[in-house]
């Protein structure tokens, strides 16, 4: 009929494509056969439609506001971090919580899985959970390996966030959904000197 007939074995082939000819025709629906034609189109290839789904997920995940490594960029929050981090694992797990539990029973249990030597089994999985929260890349690599070679800057790296998100760390949930429902957003600069 046409000039470009094709084999059974195309017309079942899925990654068949009809070549192009110089007399164009109009295209059915994929995945069915064309009474009038006699020609085979392939139905659409899902996992190709997942794979650009799935990149294009992949590219709207936003940057941590700070790198790893810029612990100095909060020097209070570093030292408090290096000598007592059970402190800065509670307010960030707080927060990240929304409020279920004090930041003082979420730290206990980070002092108590410090005791046993694997407290990052713990804090990596508020790590991911912050991350989904704030749609955050997976970087520099997996979660639970960043806070097993890295637990102290990770720490120090997911309160530094929480707070560039607008959170005062040290009041914690509670005060901070007041706060907001205020429409207070940051805590009131106060003057150095005084004035008459």
């Amino acid at each position: 009929m046409y000039p470009n007939s094709t084999s059974q074995h195309d017309l079942h082939n899925a990654n068949y494509v009809p070549a192009a000819d110089s007399n164009p025709r109009p295209v059915p629906p994929q995945g069915v056969l064309s009474s009038s034609m006699q020609q085979y189109y392939p139905p659409f290839n899902t996992s190709s439609n997942m794979m650009h789904v799935q990149g294009h997920a992949a590219t709207s995940l936003r940057r941590w506001s700070t790198g790893l490594c810029h612990c100095f960029d909060d020097p209070g929050n570093c030292l408090v971090t290096c000598f007592c981090p059970c402190i800065t694992f509670g307010q960030i797990a707080e927060i990240a919580n929304k409020g279920s539990s004090s930041c003082v029973t979420y730290g206990a249990a980070y002092a108590l899985l410090a005791l046993i030597g694997m407290p990052c089994l713990y804090s990596c999985c508020y790590r991911s959970e912050l991350r989904a929260q704030y749609d955050l890349e997976e970087a520099p690599c997996v979660d639970c390996l960043v806070h097993f070679f890295c637990e102290f800057c990770a720490l120090c790296q997911e309160h530094r966030e929480l707070r560039n998100h607008g959170f005062d760390m040290g009041i914690g949930w509670q005060a901070n959904m007041d706060r907001r429902s205020r429409g207070v957003t940051t805590a009131p600069v106060v003057n150095g000197g005084m004035m008459r």
